[in-house]
């Protein structure tokens, strides 16, 4: 049977939260909308007290609370927002509250919880982990679960966000760009609009690596995906609602998805125009819009993106700002092989023009050609493949490695070279839960007849860490190395055959 949107409007018009929420701007975004054609709104959720939309939801579902729940306590299961918004939502009426969280979930996250007074339990590397977790103690000990985003009155708290946008904004309204997790803002967002603004299209946003509302749609029912991105950790779910997709099928007009490079362009943009930074879940919406823009799909009218949290950890941001140029096209990184002979440096460096370089790496080598890694300043994608012609001009052998996650994530950051022994190598990505003891569980669970022959790790600040490795194969046994690999449960990716790999490595 399907959800009622008109009930559920009913109950966003009559949802109790301005006790604990802020009504937040709609912020014309002058700078973007020259960029991009058409008139840009910006909601601005990152001005809530807990910088995040979530609040809303939880204030209404604790409203409707009966006193004997109260006196019960409740729990919830969050990477951070919904706990914040739980919190304090559960220290305004006066009721006990716990509060499971991944074990990978940010510090600052996990500090603002406690700061409410609400009790916290790291459990597990997923928010499922955590929400396994929080249903187990729901059901021994009484207390209420107070689900994210799945339940009809967090729903309706969450939906006064689109209340609030017609309301103050001055024309209709083209289209509502949602970032999009388990769903319950864009579920509830589509829904007042069909019923106030039907012409108004609702367009859900979501990263590639936690795609689940495309995956829903594609399988026609929520399904679990088997391995999620960290990036913007406040949608990081597994698995869609069951309500919330019921919901959307019938309101969402489109999903959209963004790389992390595109999210993290994102966030700088909202920097420039706020001077806030907001973590890569809130510059989700913007990211998509942008996109679609690109692509030719947005519509001309005004456009509105939520923004949805400002929740990020201080050492977070240096890779944010990192990934941001290669995400909205001002850097490029590519590789090049030049002849070992005199003259040839001079040649390759006229061939890149007055360009500002970001990055250069190089390392001689006892053979006829030099292998260099070059990052460069670039306004278009134009000029990316203009940089390419003139180095093709220059008998140049180039590749772009912008989209490269080896080369991206490790080899601009590593030193040393290529091995005498690396005939008999692999080279291997593997990515793990940041969490204490997680780089040492991998190490120590490793066989011991793989010799490691290269490493680099480094920490940004993320919930997930990302290592790449390389080993020595003793009678090219590379089945017998993925099957040990498989045992420690991490997710890896033979990057043996990246032409970066085969450059520098």
């Amino acid at each position: 049977m399907q959800p009622d949107l008109h009930d559920i409007a009913a109950r966003i018009d009559a949802a109790r939260v301005y006790e604990l929420a802020a009504r937040t701007p709609l912020q014309y975004a002058p700078k973007l909308s020259a960029d991009l054609g058409r008139n840009v709104w910006l909601k601005r959720e990152d001005l809530q007290d807990v910088f995040s939309f979530k609040i809303r939801g939880a204030a209404n579902r604790m409203s409707a609370l009966k006193d004997a729940e109260k006196a019960r306590g409740v729990c919830a299961a969050s990477a951070g927002n919904h706990a914040q918004g739980v919190a304090k939502a559960a220290a305004y009426h006066g009721v006990e509250a716990v509060i499971f969280m991944p074990v990978t979930t940010p510090s600052i996250k996990v500090a603002a919880v406690q700061s409410h007074g609400a009790k916290t339990r790291l459990i597990g590397d997923t928010y499922d982990d955590a929400c396994a977790a929080a249903l187990a103690y729901a059901e021994h000990s009484g207390a209420v679960f107070i689900h994210p985003f799945d339940e009809i009155d967090v729903i309706a708290g969450q939906g006064t966000v689109a209340k609030e946008i017609f309301e103050d904004a001055p024309r209709d309204i083209a289209a509502i760009y949602v970032c999009t997790g388990g769903g319950g803002l864009v579920s509830s967002i589509g829904a007042y609009a069909h019923v106030h603004s039907p012409a108004t299209r609702i367009i859900a946003v979501e990263p590639m690596g936690a795609a689940t509302l495309k995956a829903a749609r594609a399988a026609g029912h929520p399904v679990a995906l088997t391995h999620v991105d960290g990036f913007a950790d406040g949608v990081a779910v597994r698995t869609f609602g069951q309500l919330t997709f019921a919901i959307c099928e019938q309101v969402v007009d489109a999903c959209v998805t963004v790389s992390n490079d595109a999210i993290a362009a994102a966030v700088r943009d909202i920097f420039e125009l706020t001077r806030t930074v907001v973590e890569p879940a809130g510059a989700l919406a913007l990211a998509g819009l942008k996109r679609d823009v690109a692509d030719g799909n947005a519509p001309d009218g005004d456009c509105v993106v939520t923004v949805s949290g400002a929740n990020v950890n201080f050492d977070r941001i240096g890779h944010v700002v990192e990934r941001a140029e290669l995400g909205a096209g001002e850097e490029m990184l590519f590789s090049a092989v030049i002849p070992e002979q005199r003259g040839a440096f001079r040649a390759f460096v006229e061939a890149l023009g007055n360009r500002a370089v970001t990055e250069f790496s190089y390392r001689y080598q006892a053979n006829s050609h030099a292998h260099l890694l070059v990052g460069l300043k670039i306004k278009s994608g134009s000029e990316r493949d203009a940089v390419m012609a003139a180095l093709r001009l220059a008998n140049v052998t180039a590749h772009d490695l912008s989209g490269d996650r080896l080369a991206k994530r490790h080899l601009r950051h590593m030193g040393g070279g290529r091995s005498d022994s690396a005939e008999d190598e692999a080279i291997y990505r593997v990515e793990f839960p940041e969490r204490p003891g997680a780089l040492g569980q991998f190490l120590t669970a490793l066989d011991a007849r793989w010799n490691i022959s290269l490493f680099h790790y480094r920490n940004h600040g993320a919930a997930e860490g990302h290592v790449l490795c390389g080993f020595q194969l003793p009678c090219g046994d590379k089945e017998g190395l993925e099957n040990s690999l498989s045992l420690i449960g991490f997710p890896f990716w033979d990057e043996t055959n990246n032409p970066a790999t085969q450059l520098f490595l």
